[in-house]
Formats: structure tokens, sequence, C-alpha cells
């Protein structure tokens, strides 16, 4: 059945390109709309490119016929812009000031006159709205990572012959010779993904357990199991797994993907395994550590107080402060004694140009060749941006995106939506992405965190 869909100036200032996803429904944009995207078109940032994006879209559309009456769209929809619905009645605690409400009142005027009208928006309040005024409304899809990819751990645990178990490290297991089974003890064949791991289990012993990794149709012993980056040694086959894809050249794994809660050594071991990089194995793999947080966004500058940009985002950087302070020195008992030399340490590190720290709004449009690049809290990242972020990636340089889907700053942002999840459900498959997911048991922070992480 055909639909009218009434679109949220959230939808278009996210999705530019969201006027070409209703296949052959109607679109309405309410008068409003248009006005909050001429108060956004001179803004900085993507909030501004995307909101010019979007009014040029509609010029081309208005080039094609009349607006107010309706554009034939290429899907088979139409497109109209409703100025009327300006009579119609909201209840008297919905101030006609709001600019969601008279998005609400053209929704209300639209559903009076016959047909399935849908408002379609990013914002929850407005759905919730919507709803109590008894309107259908829905969050734009169209970027959702798909639900049956966001199940993918990156890691699986399966069972393997006797002979094939003892001769593992020498000569792998081909995939099709791993097994589960059911509750009820019958044999399944698991689904492998590329570069996903494998805990190993010999089906004559399941005590004995053996790490490793899909690489084309077998399963392959793990490369740098008994590395120590820069004296770290992994506490869980988690870790292992994390090393594992660290450790691995640009050329074999440009992108590494790792989600986990708070506590399970996700930055930490990152930066530990480039400074093993750039330090210690005279390699001259990467040039440089280069670390962004997406708190210091695509659309937001710097500001304008004194100092330079590395003193401007250097309170986002707290956290990598926190981790190289015990990468930096290991010695638990002494590390805080002289504070002062502990600080040298660290700003030498960044005096020297081993690691390096930008704002995100820096990064379009570079193109960032030989670099060991972290993207932490990536989870608040929009799908536009961490494919910004990974279609940068010169040669030689190596992208980690680390975060947590359940802990999201970001308005707009879920679980489903963010930048992390969605490049994971897409990038699922790909020969050059290698993702993991670590478990709330592998947190390695302290006791506390681990048991926070149960408990709350």
């Amino acid at each position: 059945m055909r639909k009218t869909y009434v679109l949220d100036t959230n939808v278009l200032i996210q999705a530019p390109y969201a006027l070409d996803c209703f296949e052959d429904n109607d679109l309405v944009l309410p008068l409003a709309v248009l006005e909050e995207l001429d108060g956004l078109k001179k803004a900085e940032g993507e909030r501004g490119a995307n909101a010019r994006a979007a009014i040029r879209a509609l010029e081309w559309h208005r080039c094609r016929g009349d607006l107010l009456e309706g554009v034939p769209l290429e899907s088979g929809g139409t497109l109209r812009v409703e100025s009327n619905c300006v009579d119609v009645r909201l209840p008297d605690s919905l101030s006609d000031s709001v600019q969601d409400n008279r998005i609400l009142r053209v929704c209300k005027g639209l559903h009076e006159q016959g047909g399935q009208i849908v408002l379609v928006t990013k914002d929850i309040l407005l759905r919730l709205k919507a709803q109590m005024l008894g309107l259908a409304a829905e969050d734009f899809t169209t970027e959702q990572a798909p639900e049956n990819g966001m199940g993918y751990t990156g890691r699986i645990e399966c069972y393997a012959p006797e002979a094939r178990f003892r001769d593992f490290r020498k000569r792998g297991v081909p995939c099709e010779e791993l097994y589960q089974t059911d509750e009820a003890g019958n044999v399944i064949r698991p689904s492998l993904t590329p570069n996903q791991f494998v805990v190993l289990h010999a089906d004559q012993s399941n005590k004995k357990t053996q790490l490793g990794r899909v690489c084309g149709e077998k399963v392959v012993a793990l490369e740098y199991i008994k590395r120590t980056p820069y004296g770290v040694k992994p506490r869980s086959a988690g870790q292992y797994f994390l090393q594992e894809a660290l450790m691995q050249p640009a050329e074999t794994a440009p992108l590494v993907i790792v989600r986990g809660m708070a506590g399970t050594a996700k930055t930490f071991y990152s930066l530990a395994v480039g400074l093993e990089k750039l330090l210690c194995e005279g390699q001259n793999e990467y040039r440089r550590i280069l670390i962004c947080r997406p708190n210091a966004q695509f659309d937001l500058d710097i500001g304008f107080l004194p100092g330079d940009e590395q003193e401007k985002i250097s309170p986002l950087l707290r956290p990598v402060m926190d981790n190289l302070e015990q990468l930096i020195d290991s010695n638990d008992a002494e590390r805080y004694r002289d504070e002062a030399a502990l600080q040298d340490k660290i700003r030498e590190i960044f005096a020297r140009g081993i690691i390096q720290a930008e704002a995100m709004n820096f990064i379009r449009g570079r193109s960032i060749a030989q670099t060991y690049l972290i993207i932490d809290e990536a989870q608040n990242m929009t799908p536009a941006q961490v494919k910004g972020v990974i279609t940068r990636a010169g040669k030689g340089t190596k992208i980690i995106l680390l975060g947590d889907p359940g802990q999201i700053d970001r308005p707009y942002l879920d679980e489903r939506t963010n930048g992390l999840s969605y490049a994971a459900a897409h990038m699922q498959g790909s020969p050059l992405c290698w993702q993991l997911t670590l478990g709330a048991g592998e947190c390695e922070r302290s006791p506390l965190a681990m048991d926070a992480i149960h408990r709350l």
C-alpha cells in the first residue's frame, strides 16, 4: 500500500540523500523543515554541508516542476512541500512557536484528509508526541545496521577432530571439518566469516583448546600469540585475538573494528601495539600514531579559545594519557612516585611526533598514508563520519575503530545507527576488515570495574 512519509529536518541533516530512499511512496516536507534548512545552510562542518546538499537536491526537483503540487521522483513516488494545514488544531499543551509542533500539525492535517501518513524523524521525543496524537512515526532506518549483523562478535567456538587438533599449529584445520553441537547433541556445521577468530576444542578432550582464525578455507594458528607488544601480555582469549588483529601489517588488516565494554583494554592494547611498531620493531612500518576522538566532531570546529589545536583537544585525550602512563612505566609500585618525570616522558612522545592527536573535522579531505590511526569512542560517530574516516586511508595506513555501542553520548544515534555498528555490519565478511567483540568477563581495569559491569 502506498504511504505518505513526512520528513523531519534531522533526517535530511544526517542523510541528505534521504529523498531517494522511500521507493514509490509519497514524500512531504513541511514548510518548517525548509525554514530549518535555511537556518543551517551557513553552519560549519557536517551539519552545514548536509543542509546545503539537501537544499541543492530540492532545487534540482524544483526545476523539474512545482513542489507545492508535487514532483515525480525517479523511484516512482512524489515529493511536495506542504504549506497548508495552518488551521489544524493541536492540543493547547503543544505551542505553535515550536518547530516540531508545526511538523506535527502537517501530519495531523494530512491524516485527517485520509491515507496512511507516517512521520519519519530521528527525534525520539517527537515520535512520542506523534504517538500521543495517534499518528504513526518511525526512525529513518536506511542507515541502521541490519539486525542480523548486530550479533556478529568476530569469534566462535568450534570442535575439531582429535588428529587435526594435534596437528593444528603446523597445518591448520579445514573449515569443513569444524563443527558445533546443539543442546540435543546434534552436529551443526558453522558458517564462518573471513578473519573470524576461533576457539578450537579437541572433540575427544573438551579441556584442550587452541586459538586460531579463518584464513581462506582453513583455520590457522595465530601468528603473534607469543608476542608481548610493549611488554603487555594478553590475559584472555579476547586479548590474544585483539593482539593478532592489531599486530597484523596494514596490507593484511587495514581495518580493525573492536567493540567492548569499558575496561576491556581496547585503547590500552591499541596504544601498546602502536608503540611496539614505532619504537621497538624498527621496521618503519608506520610514520606515527594518530589518535582521534569523535567528541571533537566533523560538525564542530575547535573553538576560538587561545592555544593551538593540540592544546584545545588535549582535554578530550585524557583517557589516552591515562593509558600512556601505564604503558610508559609498567611498574605499578613505582609509576607515580615521580609524577613530573612521568609526564615529561609522555610530553616527549608527543613532542617527537610519535603520537599525534587531531580533531575529527581536520580528517576530511585528507589522504592519510603510513599511519597507525586510532579512532576512540567510535560509537559517537555517524555513518557518514565513519565512511569519511575509512575512505581517508592511504597506502600503509591501519585504521582501528574502538568503542562500546552501549555508551552513546550523541543525539539521534543509538546502538544500530551509530557509525561503529554501521561499519561493523557493512564490513562484515570483507577480507580487509578484522572484527572482535570483547565480553564483560574480559574487563581488566579493576575488580570494581568488572563487578560494576555485571551489576549496573
